[in-house]
């Protein structure tokens, strides 16, 4: 009788610790992974600040190339409408558009070489690709964050505790299309 005792009093100490370190768990989880989307936000916004002063830059240079200012701007409004609850798809904007202008800058630069003197937007240029470096190692975080909430919501008996307590929805990790189409490799998920 002893025993049968100290077992149930064991159960109903442990069965609760259980569960709040799920909860606990659950809600670390999904903090941690919406502070890494925080993360990728400000490095999208720190761009941003650098599209500003390249944006003047380009405006001396307005007859030379007139799609640099059209890039800059959809870059400026992909990054804008990012929005500040963590989800992979809306950064396929953004993404797309600092490729467009990555790419243009690059065509403008090659098609008239004296821009290639203005240390100016050289520099810019530079900071532009190292705050999209910045970028691609913040989705990397949130991706790998994005995994382990969502595997915390979706595993036994985390999947119990959050469909009866938490309620949180599992979020989508970025995934850039347009890179995945240039494979010629295809997993079989």
């Amino acid at each position: 009788m002893d025993w049968i005792a100290i077992i149930l009093l064991a159960a109903i100490i442990i069965v609760p610790l259980i569960v709040m370190m799920h909860y606990n768990g659950i809600i670390g989880d999904h903090n941690r992974a919406q502070r890494a989307w925080a993360d990728v936000l400000t490095y999208e916004r720190q761009k941003s600040k650098v599209l500003d002063a390249l944006q003047e830059q380009a405006r001396l240079y307005r007859e030379h190339e007139q799609t640099v200012l059209g890039d800059i701007t959809r870059l400026r409004s992909a990054i804008a409408e990012l929005p500040h609850q963590a989800d992979g798809q809306a950064l396929a904007a953004a993404e797309a558009a600092t490729h467009s202008l990555l790419g243009g800058l690059r065509v403008a630069f090659e098609a008239y070489p004296e821009l290639k003197a203005s240390e100016v937007v050289n520099n810019l240029m530079r900071e532009i690709a190292e705050q999209q470096e910045n970028v691609g190692a913040a989705i990397v975080i949130f991706n790998s964050e994005v995994e382990r909430f969502n595997n915390g919501i979706e595993m036994f008996p985390g999947s119990l505790i959050n469909n009866n307590m938490n309620k949180k929805s599992p979020i989508t990790p970025f995934t850039d299309f347009q890179a995945a189409a240039a494979f010629d490799y295809k997993p079989n998920f």
